[in-house]
């Protein structure tokens, strides 16, 4: 398990040990809690000579879920962390004969500024990508599902939520706290959110579906709880629930977009390292849709939501009142 420690992975870890599988974690950071949970742990930087074969000696499967996200950073410490760390694991599961691999990868891989409605997973890569993040997370997810000698399946999860949320829902909330929160564009856009233990469970679902002679090795699949909601009064819904004020203020989605690209030029004229307030590829998310057909999931790999919708609004909202983030 490769980003063990990390929101997603952790997840993965605590569901594959409850089941009675032996987990092996390699990550850069250490994570006791981990091994007091029964696991294995590795530290090291996949993309370093190595590591990866060190890691996954012995393994009968790999989950890959290691990458650096975001929105704004270098392109060669996106590609070093999401493509060579991604090539060596492909070339240590070769050299230890390990016969399958599940890649968490990214619906951002095929975002391009439009809407996507009950889109499936013949969606095309995009042909021009807004951020390094999606790039290379193309790039890896193409080079996992094209790997030779090796049954791979990559996962787009889309809106990753729930308990321990270290980046959406916080983000959102200290944003909307310090008033520079905006409702972008029209306001009725839908968009796919995942409940992080149904994440954990897709990937659960498809190391086993690979184990299958008949398994959808080589195919990407889209992953959500299968209930699109609409963007800003699900935010709303969630700013109340936190005893915080409605979102009042509203920008057009050409003046965010506009504003995106120019804070983008200046941060890079200046060399600003820290993240623009807006990025054009921002304000595309925020303001179109984009949810995916659950089909090809639920019938290729036995994919159903582990958690009702809403029991994760309540252990979300519980656990975001506990960290203080609330009015």
């Amino acid at each position: 398990m490769t980003g063990g420690g990390g929101f997603l992975g952790s997840r993965i870890v605590r569901q594959l040990l409850d089941r009675g599988d032996e987990v092996v974690v390699v990550a850069r950071s250490d994570y006791p809690e981990l091994r007091a949970w029964g696991a294995q742990t590795i530290r090291g930087d996949l993309a370093d000579d190595g590591v990866a074969e060190r890691a996954v000696e012995g393994c009968e499967a790999v989950v890959h879920a290691a990458a650096k996200a975001g929105v704004w950073g270098s392109a060669q410490d996106y590609y070093r962390s999401n493509v060579v760390a991604t090539t060596r694991v492909l070339e240590a599961c070769l050299t230890h004969d390990v016969e399958r691999l599940v890649h968490t990868s990214t619906p951002s891989v095929t975002f391009d500024g439009a809407d996507h409605e009950n889109a499936g997973p013949d969606l095309p890569y995009a042909s021009k990508f807004r951020t390094h993040y999606a790039a290379t997370k193309a790039l890896a997810e193409s080079l996992v599902l094209e790997a030779p000698d090796l049954r791979t399946v990559a996962l787009r999860p889309h809106l990753i939520w729930g308990p321990g949320d270290p980046f959406i829902f916080p983000g959102v909330i200290e944003r909307h706290k310090a008033g520079k929160l905006a409702r972008i564009g029209k306001g009725t856009n839908k968009v796919d959110i995942t409940y992080v233990d149904n994440a954990a469970a897709a990937h659960v679902g498809a190391l086993d579906a690979l184990g299958r002679a008949d398994g959808p090795a080589g195919k990407a699949f889209f992953i959500s709880d299968g209930e699109p909601v609409e963007m800003w009064p699900f935010l709303d819904e969630l700013f109340v629930a936190l005893s915080l004020p409605r979102l009042k203020r509203r920008v057009p989605a050409g003046l965010a977009l506009a504003v995106g690209g120019m804070l983008e030029s200046t941060h890079r004229a200046f060399g600003i390292e820290s993240e623009p307030r807006m990025t054009r590829f921002l304000a595309q998310q925020v303001s179109t849709s984009h949810w995916y057909d659950m089909e090809p999931a639920r019938r290729e790999l036995g994919y159903e939501p582990l958690v009702t919708r809403e029991e994760a609004w309540r252990r979300t909202i519980e656990d975001l009142r506990a960290r203080g983030l609330c009015g």
